[in-house]
């Protein structure tokens, strides 16, 4: 419920796992489309890096699918954006992208300018949880706070692997006075993947 992980069959708890005991996220819900490795690993990498915009359609329909619940009651939907410099590198935010299609299609409120990334941060990749967190910390920032207050907010993004990115641009938005915020990506990163993005 938390984190997008997977539970094991037959888990008869309330939906959170032991990774999430006693963690204290800036969102409330987490929804994924998929585990990350694989086909999904090359759709997020051809999207990211292999300029085929067209990928987020299939991408974006599935992840409506996963976050049905999310999105049922949201006002505005946001994507984790992406420096400038990196943008300007990959000539798209894939995040940004993935967020403008779901939320077309749900018939909510896309607000790619929400959330800015006012500090161009080194890649996540080869960190470990603490140092992503750090890496990520005074990132984020929300130039139009009366466009999010008192509003339940779905942040998108590709992947979540520690969570620390969407965890800082979600308090920026609880900060700037959003009612709520749940998460919504295309792939999940498990342990059990031996994989990382």
């Amino acid at each position: 419920m938390r984190c997008a992980r997977p539970m094991p069959d037959g888990y008869g708890g309330d939906g959170h796992c032991e990774e999430c005991a006693g963690q204290r996220f800036g969102w409330a819900r987490a929804r994924a489309a998929t585990l990350y490795g694989g086909a999904s690993r090359q759709l997020v990498l051809s999207l990211k890096h292999g300029d085929r915009p067209e990928i987020a359609r299939p991408m974006a329909a599935w992840m409506r699918r996963a976050g049905a619940d999310v999105l049922s009651n949201a006002d505005l939907v946001v994507p984790v954006p992406l420096h400038w410099t990196r943008r300007v590198k990959r000539r798209m935010n894939q995040s940004a992208e993935l967020a403008r299609r779901i939320a077309a299609e749900q018939g909510i409120e896309h607000g790619p300018g929400t959330l800015v990334r006012i500090r161009a941060t080194e890649t996540q990749h080869g960190k470990n949880v603490g140092q992503r967190y750090r890496n990520i910390e005074g990132a984020f920032v929300c130039p139009v706070s009366a466009k999010v207050q008192d509003r339940r907010i779905v942040l998108v993004d590709d992947v979540m692997t520690t969570g620390a990115t969407l965890n800082a641009a979600a308090r920026v938005l609880r900060s700037a006075g959003a009612a709520s915020v749940d998460v919504l990506i295309f792939a999940r990163v498990v342990k059990e993947n031996n994989v990382s993005s």
